[in-house]
């Protein structure tokens, strides 16, 4: 029975039940749905807005897990939904759709699993599901069904289409190429491949896993010394390798951007769990590509080509839903997002449509491993084949083979079966079962695989690829009952990874997975017989069953055959005396124009071990073009990584394209100092090119072999990547082909984390050079200045000397680590200009004199706009400076002098920096409208410049870590199912002083643990059960429903010795469990922040005089400090002097204050300061290198923050006597 509780003018929530509601259900339910009552309706009229029936949301499935988690049994399914208001109301067809009333069918899919299909006509069957095999592959399975005496069934027909897919299987880069008649010796994956035969280097692992591993430096595992029950932390040294992996997710999103978005971050950070044994991300990038957004009427760029009728999503709403959907999976799983990039394009010239109208959604990122784990090992005879994560529902269905194909070529339905479902929380549930194994001392994981494109089929049968298994369809968790067995072992649904294991260690990850709420499925065993088997053991039905090498089959070699095709574009005309003109429409190209509308709403601190992300200087602006993740908690050892493309450039010269693209990649990176220097970067090389279009396969080819030629020149490899080769979007009136492009994602071993050079020219520094790593003439043709007059241009510059370029990087290298850089930044889009004015953006009363007397190019739109690779430094010395560059015969250009000033002059021409900072950020603004509720939008924009961090340290503090103490009193943290941060906080506890022990949910409900062992509690991060019903309502749930958690809190906080702290979802948690002012009649609750949105900006508090045993030692400090929630907000009903309010935002106007707290409040404590709740993140804050902006005090070797935890050690020892 459906049962309905809410508001009929507002929210309903259905309920599906099995099993009658007893009162004291009906109390849980009401409390859990915000105090509303049952409505005692069978049908509800409408009309309402809610989920599409056939899709069972991530949302109701984190719902009914609350409800089993309170003790209620029976209930299936919880969908919202919101009545309608208006006319014609706006929603999203391909998640949602409208109900004319709400009764008893609303979740009825009238589907009847369909029985397994015995496939007559191969080639009718291939055209009707839209499985994408060629005719010659359909001939082999004619063949292969004639071999085996016996029809194939719909499975193996399938099956066969995802794991052979140009998407699974880069057939195309495994081709031959035939161009202007010439066959060419090498394939293009031989071609990148040929990079890491030249120059190994550091290499560990690459080609042959979900992600490549070069060798990286000996850190300290922190961790609890066991996973599968509560265990203290301990530090243990390990020998590291660093993973590099990029995947792109273009074509789901396409279709429906949040969730295709969301599962390309979803999916790449599982190839990076998924790296030999097992491994662990550490911080994602993203880069979005699409057709012109058309933000405003007055933009001339965006009129030359017509707008299309689009097929799905306008590039609008791609760009704030995948970045939503995208920044949303990072932020619940728990992985912060530290570099990106977005270009906007499209162009007709010659009859000839080019555009990102199939966008790109590239999701990238790094991460590490264990050395000794960075292998996968054989599966032997007997070993357990098992799932780890979520149910399996009709999503994907084809997606593999329908990302081959160019969108627009199957029927909508086929294209739509394409529409992701997004689950973060589950699959940090996984990740965490899995980093249990990976942080033992010894890992039984045999080999480890990521669900992806071909679902069970694609991930089991290459698990067993080696020695053969049989899988029980009967084991594999089924969320929707009508699926067929095609669909069971086809479908898409994420959050799940596939694990081979020893049968003796089957029952350690039984008990983890316990824990950690991680579903786990035994479906199958090594069989060392070489065949594939997925059958019912109830009904003995075989829905595949094939010898793996008739599985993989003898897939023909797939010939290209193409001509060069020498295309002109059109030269860009301009006149000199615009120059203005031209930089104010430059700076609000989307590619140029300030990225604090994608900054502003993701997590860039969660794990507090971010050592650099996008944002830079007092104003906090995006300008950081590379991002550092320290490997643990000691301060010295990192990983960076680094972005690059020239897609327009490469149109007019594909080898050009490629190698700006790693020019790129390498003038960003090249701002961490680097072990090795040069050597120590790998790259991820992800081409996404319209194929088998004339002329683009000879493109194809000769941007593949220029960029293997460059990184062999430069001494470098590219041991990973991903192709994407069906970029083109079909239209009923003709095609729109997406440029050639391909995205460098670099990665390197950062031998100090301390010493990243940031783009924020300093006053008390040297002088400003131009460093040119291109060594070519200043050509406009594919640069932004060429765009906005609605021209690709004839030329474009290219880097033409390898040596000078690598000699350079190494240069630079070493003036980095010897301190003689004090800022930098790389030329990219929008040229020279656009690097000088952002260099002095991110600080106040920062600028320059400038001339350009030392270029010998006459031109001086050329020398501002061209977008040749380069760098713009500042020296400390200038001697010093110069002379490194003589020593090594490098030619560099002197700029001139930063001073105090709010104007950059060069040659006479002036340049009004806080007017020209307003330009760059106004298509942030105007895109943060789309995204941003109650006009925040609008108040950001007109704060952000007024609102500059100024720190107010305390005078007793020195910089120095405390000494450690003798005795180590025992402290806690309390982590349920979604907690993503409980890793800093254990760490700022322990280097405080504190034995600190890991505590799950599960061990409280359980009574394995009770708290009383403990004197301090930390109530952690994170996004329990996916914030679902509101910010840590679950949790709360958890502890109220459950005897032992309850008991087991309540008696903590009756003690009189002891202390607790809870930090955002941990805040939300004891504010919701009302334990902070238990005495006040009406309690304050945490809300949503004014924007409605997820909220990430480093600010500044204000610590008030305050009897906090944490804090009031800091007692008139200003500090910086992180924040990142999406219900920040505190809702504070009484008046201001009933609460003990510890610490307010500096300033009071958002987006300082991020979230519109009453009275402004960051930090409160209950009334004998021994319980404090916050929603700032002190614990990410902890080290100088965590502020995204430290100030004048870089020799610290922590921040005033540690001395909380420090003083509530203190506070323990002294109440012990």
């Amino acid at each position: 029975m459906i049962h309905f509780f809410g508001n009929e003018t507002g929210t309903i929530y259905a309920v599906h039940s099995t099993t009658p509601f007893s009162e004291e259900t009906l109390q849980k339910l009401n409390w859990l749905f915000g105090g509303t009552h049952k409505i005692d309706q069978l049908e509800i009229e409408g009309p309402y807005i809610g989920p599409r029936a056939t899709m069972v949301t991530p949302w109701s499935t984190n719902a009914v897990e609350i409800t089993q988690n309170m003790g209620i049994h029976g209930i299936v399914r919880i969908e919202e939904f919101q009545k309608v208001t208006e006319e014609n109301p706006h929603f999203d067809p391909m998640l949602l759709q409208p109900y004319a009333h709400l009764d008893q069918s609303i979740f009825t899919i009238a589907v009847q699993p369909e029985p397994i299909l015995e496939i007559e006509d191969i080639a009718a069957y291939n055209q009707q599901e839209g499985l994408a095999l060629s005719d010659e592959e359909v001939a082999y399975l004619n063949q292969l069904a004639e071999k085996l005496g016996r029809k194939l069934t719909d499975s193996e027909v399938f099956g066969f289409s995802q794991v052979n897919s140009e998407h699974c299987r880069h057939k195309i880069f495994n081709g031959t190429f035939v161009i202007d008649g010439i066959e060419k010796e090498t394939s293009l994956f031989k071609l990148i491949k040929k990079t890491s035969a030249a120059h190994p280097n550091t290499i560990v692992s690459a080609y042959k896993d979900n992600v490549a591993f070069i060798q990286g430096p000996v850190v300290k595992q922190f961790a609890p010394q066991r996973a599968d029950v509560a265990d203290f932390y301990t530090k243990k040294p390990f020998a590291s390798v660093l993973s590099l992996k990029a995947e792109t997710h273009n074509f789901p999103t396409t279709v429906e951007p949040f969730n295709g978005a969301a599962t390309g971050s979803g999916g790449e950070i599982r190839d990076r769990l998924a790296g030999g044994q097992g491994s662990l991300p550490l911080a994602g990038t993203a880069v979005y590509m699409t057709a012109y957004s058309r933000l405003t009427a007055n933009r001339p760029w965006e009129k030359g080509m017509e707008e299309r009728k689009w097929l799905y999503q306008t590039p609008m709403d791609i760009l704030i839903k995948a970045s939503n959907g995208a920044s949303d999976f990072g932020n619940k799983f728990g992985q912060p997002l530290i570099t990106g990039s977005v270009l906007t394009f499209e162009h007709e010239e010659k009859d000839r449509k080019l555009g990102y109208d199939k966008v790109i959604m590239q999701a990238g990122g790094i991460g590490y491993g264990k050395a000794e784990q960075a292998q996968k090992h054989e599966p032997q005879l007997g070993d357990q084949i098992v799932i780890l994560g979520g149910d399996n529902y009709r999503i994907g269905m084809g997606g593999a083979a329908v990302s081959s194909a160019d969108t627009g070529a199957f029927g909508s339905g086929i294209e739509l079966n394409a529409i992701q479902r997004s689950n973060p929380e589950m699959q940090k549930r996984a990740a965490n079962a899995i980093r249990g194994l990976v942080e033992s001392d010894h890992n039984p994981i045999v080999s480890i695989h990521d669900h992806g494109a071909g679902g069970h089929l694609n991930c089991l049968s290459e698990l067993v690829e080696a020695t053969g298994g049989h899988i029980d369809l009967d084991q594999l968790p089924v969320g929707d009952p009508t699926l067929s067995a095609k669909e069971i072992i086809g479908n898409e649904s994420q959050e799940r990874m596939g694990l081979v294991i020893g049968a003796n260690d089957l029952d350690t990850l039984q008990r983890i997975a316990a824990r950690e709420r991680a579903p786990l499925f035994p479906v199958g065993t090594i069989t060392n017989d070489h065949t594939f088997t997925i059958a019912s053991a109830t009904t003995g039905e075989k829905p595949m069953d094939l010898a793996l090498s008739d599985m993989f089959g003898s897939s023909p070699k797939t010939i290209l055959s193409d001509t060069t095709i020498a295309r002109q574009y059109d030269d860009v005309t301009y006149s000199v005396d615009r120059i203005h003109d031209y930089l104010q429409q430059v700076l609000r190209l989307e590619a140029v124009a300030c990225k604090d509308w994608l900054t502003n709403k993701v997590d860039r601190c969660v794990g507090g071990r971010v050592a650099k992300q996008q944002c830079a200087g007092p104003l906090q602006l995006p300008l950081n073009n590379v991002g550092v993740m320290a490997l643990d908690f000691e301060g010295k050892e990192g990983i960076a990584t680094s972005i690059g493309h020239a897609p327009v450039a490469a149109l007019i010269d594909p080898k050009a394209g490629s190698r700006n693209a790693i020019g790129e990649a390498l003038s960003n990176i090249v701002f961490a100092p680097l072990e090795n220097g040069l050597k120590s970067v790998s790259l991820s090389a992800n081409w996404m090119w319209p194929c088998k279009n004339e002329g683009e396969d000879a493109r194809l080819y000769e941007a593949v072999e220029a960029c293997s030629d460059f990184a062999i020149a430069l001494g470098i490899n590219i041991p990973t990547g991903k192709d994407s080769l069906s970029m083109k979007q079909k239209y009923p009136n003709g095609d729109v082909l997406a440029p050639g492009t391909v995205i460098i994602s670099a990665a390197g071993h950062c031998s100090d984390i301390t010493r990243v050079i940031e783009p924020v020219a300093k006053l008390q520094a040297g002088s400003l050079y131009y460093i040119p790593l291109s060594q070519d003439y200043f050509h406009l043709g594919g640069s932004s200045f060429a765009q906005i007059h609605n021209k690709i241009g004839a030329k474009t510059p290219s880097i033409q000397d390898a040596t000078y370029f690598k000699t350079a990087f190494e240069t630079i290298q070493q003036l980095i680590k010897d301190g003689a850089i004090a800022a930098g930044h790389d030329v990219g889009s929008g040229g020279l200009i656009t690097t000088l004015l952002e260099m002095c953006f991110a600080d106040l009363q920062v600028g320059a004199t400038l001339s350009l007397k030392a270029f010998a190019e006459p031109d001086v739109v050329k020398i501002l706009f061209a977008e040749n690779i380069g760098l713009v430094l500042q020296a400390q010395h200038d001697a010093v400076f110069e002379a490194a560059f003589a020593k090594e015969g490098l030619t560099i250009y002197p700029l001139g002098q930063v001073v105090k000033s709010d104007t950059v002059t060069i040659d006479g021409l002036t340049f009004a920096i806080p007017d020209l900072r307003k330009v760059w950020f106004e298509t942030s603004y105007l895109l943060d409208q789309k995204q941003t509720q109650n006009h925040k939008a609008e108040e950001r924009f007109a704060h952000i410049f007024n609102q500059p961090l100024h720190y107010q340290f305390p005078s007793h503090f020195t910089g120095k870590l405390p000494a450690a103490p003798t005795q180590r009193p025992r402290a806690a943290i309390i982590r349920e199912k979604g907690s993503n941060s409980e890793r800093e906080m254990a760490h700022a506890m322990y280097l405080a002083g504190f034995d600190v022990k890991d505590i799950h949910m599960t061990d409280l409900i359980s009574g394995r643990e009770n708290l009383e062992d403990v004197q301090f509690i930390g109530a952690v991060g994170g996004f329990s059960n996916s914030d679902v019903l509101g910010s840590a309502k679950g949790w709360a749930g958890a502890f109220l429903y459950n005897e032992k958690a309850n008991t087991a809190l309540k008696n903590f906080f009756a003690r009189p010795d002891t202390l607790s702290v809870g930090i955002c979802n941990g805040c939300q948690l004891f504010m919701e469990l009302e334990l902070i002012h238990p005495e006040h009649a009406v309690h304050g609750k945490m809300h949503h922040n004014d924007s409605r949105k997820h909220e990430s900006i480093f600010t500044s508090v204000t610590i008030q005089e305050n009897n906090s045993v944490m804090l009031s030692t800091l007692a008139g400090s200003t500090l910086g400090v992180w924040v990142s929630h999406g219900e920040g907000k505190f809702h504070l009903p009484e008046a201001e002097h009933h609460y003990p309010i510890v610490a307010k935002y500096a300033y009071e106007g958002y987006p300082a204050n991020p979230n519109g707290s009453d009275y402004n409040t960051a930090m409160l404590c209950d009334k004998t300061g021994r319980h404090l709740v916050m929603m700032p993140h002190i614990e990410r804050s902890i080290f100088p290198w965590n502020w995204a902006y430290y100030g004048a005090h870089e020799s610290h070797e922590v921040s005033p923050w540690l001395e909380a935890f420090v003083n509530a050690r203190l506070w323990i020892e002294k109440t012990q006597g």
